[in-house]
């Protein structure tokens, strides 16, 4: 019998899922549920093999989702044991740390988080939820995004408001943890001397951030209290005056809900191109408002990157990840040009690896709790 780790990230419309044999975490499997809710489609495969795909009743939820998994696993088991099952939960708030065993307490707290991250937190809940009714014996274990940033110094955790409101919870929290203590890790193993420095990692994809890593602690980030802060995004708005968001509501009348609506889904790339969220998309267009909107992108790293660099006192690398960092050569290419007055700094390109690293946090959970 072999012990293995089910490691989930959940989204909106996606359940993606690596299996780990536990102890030297050999990848075994891996695959993914698309278009939850719509026309979903399966695609999984071994590790070495090729992937079989086929579609779902249509209007499947996370349970029929994460039903269509552990069927790929009782069709391919060799002898395999599902001893946790570790999902990837976007806000952690300031009870959580690390990765913790998940009980009714922990789900009630991370439920209560959930405007604070809308676009995620009930689809990670939602991923929770339909685990304990599938596997009702194993152990769920909570990995999250904002842990990695409880090293942040208070001057840069800090809004300009006033004790009364910083003390019911509303200062910078940061995101996409996962992402970055896994490149930490990397940095540590292969790179020792940059990991020791002042890095600017950057995690480019629908969602982007960036962290200030100095001796691989993060010191900084762009985002905030939520994951709408900072650069712009896929569908986000990133940084606005606070201002222009009074003013949709005072002045144009929108309400909170339509507000939320506009800032996270209807802005970022797509609400500048009219186009597409999708950079592969933009690249390959003509029309001038899909330059312009990758222009904006490259233009707010590259001013948020040297944001961090004072932060950390200077710049000995940049790192990218995530979909468009590690695969948008044009976007690195134009970030990079504008942060030319900063060289020299070395670059590299860490591929992106959150589920070993929930994977690696799981087993460290197991281990302490016997």
């Amino acid at each position: 019998m072999t012990d293995t780790l089910l490691v989930l990230n959940a989204g909106s419309s996606s359940l993606k899922f690596s299996m780990f044999r536990q102890g030297d975490l050999g990848l075994l499997a891996r695959g993914q549920v698309s278009r939850i809710d719509g026309a979903a489609t399966f695609t999984a495969g071994l590790t070495g093999k090729p992937p079989e795909t086929r579609d779902m009743a249509k209007g499947a939820d996370h349970v029929a989702a994460l039903e269509s998994v552990l069927d790929f696993i009782d069709r391919h088991d060799d002898s395999w044991r599902i001893a946790a099952v570790a999902h990837r939960v976007v806000h952690g708030g300031s009870d959580f740390t690390g990765p913790i065993l998940v009980n009714p307490q922990v789900i009630q707290a991370l439920a209560a988080l959930t405007p604070l991250a809308p676009l995620h937190q009930p689809h990670n809940l939602a991923a929770i939820d339909a685990a304990g009714r599938l596997l009702p014996k194993v152990a769920n274990i909570a990995c999250f995004d904002t842990a990695f940033h409880t090293t942040l110094p208070e001057l840069h955790s800090t809004f300009a408001l006033r004790r009364e409101l910083r003390d019911k919870g509303i200062w910078r929290y940061g995101f996409h943890g996962l992402s970055y203590r896994w490149i930490a890790r990397v940095l540590s193993e292969d790179h020792p001397q940059l990991a020791a420095g002042r890095v600017v990692a950057a995690h480019l994809g629908n969602g982007a951030s960036l962290c200030a890593m100095r001796g691989g602690e993060s010191l900084d980030t762009t985002m905030g209290l939520t994951a709408l802060d900072g650069l712009t995004m896929g569908t986000r708005a990133g940084a606005i005056d606070a201002g222009a968001v009074l003013y949709m509501q005072r002045a144009l009348g929108m309400s909170i809900e339509d507000t939320e609506d506009e800032l996270y889904r209807r802005s970022g790339l797509l609400g500048l191109s009219g186009l597409s969220n999708d950079v592969e998309t933009l690249l390959g267009s003509d029309d001038p408002r899909a330059g312009f909107a990758l222009d904006h992108f490259a233009l707010r790293v590259a001013q948020f990157s040297a944001k961090m660099a004072v932060s950390m006192g200077g710049l000995d690398g940049v790192v990218f990840t995530g979909g468009i960092g590690e695969h948008a050569a044009p976007v690195r290419e134009a970030i990079l040009a504008r942060l030319a007055f900063l060289a020299p700094f070395e670059v590299q390109i860490i591929p992106a690896n959150e589920e070993r690293m929930m994977a690696i946090e799981a087993q460290a959970v197991l281990s302490a709790t016997g």
